[in-house]
């Protein structure tokens, strides 16, 4: 069997380890993002026990994470509230995506686990990854390159504008 890796998400991970902390104190590159940060670190939106994020390394153009605030890996030791708000979240997140870059379809889930394909595997996340009809090409098999047409920061500005709209409607 022949293995595919993407080695770039791994300078992006180990950008977070504090080298000084003890291993049980390891914080996860979600936690702990302040507010002023959110700008800067794509968090699109925050709620009382979740947050929107974009991916910094995305599979496809719009590739969102709902990431709650409480570090876990299990999907259990979220409180019913939590799991509420992660699902309404991902409805904003499909209904935010849909205004803005319109994508045929979504791949919606978490990987629970290392061997489950979490790369970040003590803080559970949830992945809303657009997907259009035809999105799949040779370019990462032949060049391994994944083409990503939009740029992030044009897609950042129109995803919290799209946000706040959605918001603005549902509540009045």
């Amino acid at each position: 069997m022949q293995r595919m890796y993407s080695p770039w998400r791994e300078t992006y991970m180990q950008s977070f380890k504090d080298e000084n902390a003890p291993k049980d104190a390891t914080k996860s590159v979600f936690a702990d993002i302040p507010p002023e940060e959110d700008e800067e670190r794509y968090v699109l939106h925050r709620g009382e026990r979740c947050f929107i994020i974009m991916n910094l390394y995305p599979y496809n153009a719009g590739h969102l994470m709902v990431i709650p605030y409480l570090q876990t890996p299990s999907f259990s030791d979220l409180d019913p509230q939590s799991r509420l708000e992660v699902m309404d979240f991902t409805d904003l997140s499909m209904k935010a995506l849909e205004r803005t870059i319109r994508p045929h379809g979504f791949n919606v889930g978490a990987n629970l686990g290392r061997v489950a394909g979490g790369s970040v595997d003590s803080h559970i996340h949830f992945h809303i990854v657009p997907r259009w009809e035809g999105d799949t090409n040779f370019m990462p098999v032949l060049a391994e390159a994944k083409v990503i047409s939009n740029d992030m920061r044009t897609l950042y500005r129109n995803l919290r504008q799209a946000i706040a709209e959605i918001l603005e409607q549902t509540a009045g």
